[in-house]
């Protein structure tokens, strides 16, 4: 018993520093040496489990706390802000992280059941395992890959191999490691040598200064933000005037060639505006040298609302328009069969229509601005898809957000990092515009390179450099999504298995 109890509370344990190495909790920063530490006392663990369902009860206890350390905050929105007991809250972001744990057990239990008896085979099908229950987590039943192992490695040695792999990649490469650092003095000559490549060939090339993508010229911004309380953000008496004043006065003051206003920064339908608001907007920019993005609700009851970013610029017969695409469950659509949970919650605007995949670029002063909104950024692969044909790809990535609903919590850095990962991913720059935080610039190098504080009222003007050209990763993600990964990680699992019915 003694056995089972040491390393089911030391898996707990190394689930929390998991996710602390995402974004530390003191500091916001990412810890790549933490990940691969948390990650590798697992595979200690699975390695020297005495049968598969001991590997899954540790694989299922790790993840457990690991997820639970990284979206604590939904009990914030759930509880706080959508008025769901907190009991209940509680109860729904234990639940939530315990079901996406079993992919997490079911990849340490196959590990063991598949019994490898090369210690080098271990150590590639824990990494392909793992990757399979990232990519299950990140695609199904919606998907929610927030907190996935490679976001730890947006700064660190395996930053490097982000525009070829991919932030599932990296996490590939991370759980490899995890389990054949701790051995590699014990094991062969070539086995040392792979692992010291895999970890020194980042650094090799960019010593070299190479170039993936070309600048596409600078362009001025303006980024807003509110900072509108959430509990009062669509409220007619306090929060909706206060954001419909104080973003009227920074439109007609702004100077630079864009002006990003975040997620919802106006929190009603065009069609409720006091009269003449929206058309004092569109005259705003109807003329001269600036142009603006706003969120805005829009839609009505016959068509359907959307989630959207309007675009606003000299020279256009109407208004462009981005509609959110990557809904959030219970937030912004109900799943089939939970009407009865959502009636639990005072949740506004809570029933979008999805928009398309790989939507236009808003084009202006020679740049082609994509935006994606709240927490789309996550998934690269769906960003991806704007790059299938070079010449209109975007230059420049803006993120418009409204994470309020979690409070001034570790979920901000947690959304920088995710932001940071993405502009690795394709060389690309993203621009930030939220209510409450992180606004900020995020250049192709996946540096912050301007910001605001958080949780404060500002405006962020400052210089951001476009790009053109595809990074490797850009180009198969956009012609084949996931698929690589996918099928890369079966075909080992397969390989693997044929591997231990030979020596039956």
């Amino acid at each position: 018993m003694r056995s089972l109890w040491l390393p089911s509370l030391l898996s707990l344990l190394a689930g929390l520093a998991h996710a602390a190495a995402m974004a530390a909790p003191w500091d916001g920063q990412p810890r790549w040496w933490l990940q691969l530490l948390a990650l590798g006392l697992l595979a200690w663990f699975v390695e020297g489990a005495s049968s598969w369902r001991r590997a899954a009860l540790w694989g299922w206890l790790f993840a457990l706390a690991w997820l639970t350390g990284t979206f604590w905050w939904l009990f914030i929105s759930l509880h706080t802000y959508a008025g769901l007991p907190a009991m209940l809250a509680v109860l729904a972001v234990l639940a939530l992280a315990g079901v996406l744990a079993l992919y997490y057990a079911v990849a340490c239990g196959a590990l063991v059941a598949m019994a490898p008896a090369s210690k080098a085979w271990r150590a590639i099908l824990f990494a392909a395992t793992w990757t399979l229950a990232e990519l299950a987590r990140g695609r199904w039943f919606t998907g929610f890959s927030w907190g996935a192992s490679g976001y730890a490695h947006v700064d660190g040695l395996l930053a490097g191999y982000a525009p070829w792999l991919g932030v599932y990649g990296l996490g590939a490469l991370a759980a490899w490691l995890a389990m054949a650092l701790p051995r590699a003095l014990a094991c062969g000559v070539w086995q040392r040598v792979v692992v010291l490549a895999v970890l020194t060939l980042p650094s090799v090339y960019q010593a070299g200064e190479p170039a993936l993508s070309q600048s596409a010229g600078r362009l001025q911004v303006t980024l807003l933000q509110g900072n509108i309380a959430q509990d009062e953000k669509f409220q007619p008496g306090s929060g909706v005037p206060l954001a419909l004043k104080w973003y009227g006065e920074q439109w007609r003051d702004s100077k630079t060639e864009l002006v990003v206003a975040p997620e919802t920064a106006i929190p009603l339908f065009p069609q409720q505006l006091a009269p003449g608001y929206w058309d004092a907007i569109e005259k705003r920019f109807s003329s001269g040298p600036q142009a603006a993005l706003i969120g805005v609700p829009l839609g009505n009851y016959k068509e359907g609302y959307t989630n959207s970013v309007i675009g606003l610029k000299p020279g256009q017969a109407a208004p462009w328009r981005y509609d959110k695409q990557h809904l959030v469950p219970f937030g912004e659509f109900i799943p089939p069969f939970f009407k009865w949970f959502t009636a639990m919650m005072d949740i506004p605007l809570g029933d979008f229509k999805r928009g398309a995949v790989g939507q236009a670029s808003f084009e202006w002063q020679g740049q082609r601005l994509a935006p994606n909104i709240c927490y789309e950024d996550l998934f690269g692969e769906e960003l991806g898809a704007r790059f299938i044909d070079p010449a209109t790809a975007p230059t420049i990535f803006v993120n418009s957000s409204n994470i309020a609903w979690f409070g001034n919590t570790v979920a901000i850095d947690q959304h920088l990092q995710i932001s940071r990962m993405r502009a690795l991913e394709f060389e690309r720059p993203f621009i930030r515009a939220t209510n409450t935080g992180a606004t900020a610039v995020v250049d192709h190098h996946g540096r912050v390179t301007a910001s605001l504080p958080r949780h404060t009222q500002g405006v962020l003007v400052a210089e951001v450099e476009g790009r053109t050209g595809t990074t490797p990763y850009a180009w198969w993600v956009a012609r084949f999504g996931l698929w690589p990964l996918w099928l890369g990680g079966l075909a080992l699992v397969l390989l693997g298995m044929g591997r231990r019915r030979s020596r039956l």
